[in-house]
């Protein structure tokens, strides 16, 4: 599950530290603990990225990515996101606490213009698209060239 948080035509997005979106915006992610609902993960998890308290709005949609990629020894990733719009009730940006595994180093605003594909997951490109269009279309998108950036100079 991925969260979309707008303000002022601008998205919250975290600066992603692992995996195949590493070095790349990408939107809050949630993942769910032990007999935890989608509801109370989603705004631990955004609260835990981001700093901000929110409320659920709506459950957007599911969307799908494939990535042909060299990441983790694999040449294909699919990729299946379910999308939560919410608004910040409270709260303001951190940084989160770094560990082993944490895959945020903080979460920005950023204006459509301020991210590309080199720069963002596809996650934060559809996020874009729905701001805009208010749907997320039918077909999945395909990234024949997806490179995994593992270091901000590449």
């Amino acid at each position: 599950m991925y969260v979309i948080c707008v303000q002022n035509g601008k998205l919250i997005v975290i600066n992603k530290n692992v995996g195949r979106y590493i070095n790349r915006y990408d939107l809050p992610r949630v993942s769910l603990e032990d007999r935890e609902s989608l509801a109370v993960a989603l705004k631990r998890e955004f609260l835990v990225e981001t700093g901000f308290n929110v409320e659920i709005i709506k459950n957007i949609g599911i969307t799908e990515f494939m990535l042909a990629t060299d990441w983790r020894g694999l040449t294909d990733v699919h990729h299946v996101a379910v999308f939560y719009l919410v608004k910040q009730i409270s709260g303001g940006l951190i940084v989160p606490e770094q560990f082993e595994g944490q895959d945020s180093l903080g979460a920005v605003w950023v204006s459509e213009k301020e991210i590309s594909s080199g720069k963002a997951s596809p996650l934060v490109l559809k996020a874009f698209e729905w701001i805009k269009t208010n749907g997320l279309g039918l077909e999945g998108n395909y990234y024949s060239k997806w490179k995994v950036v593992k270091s901000e100079k590449e």
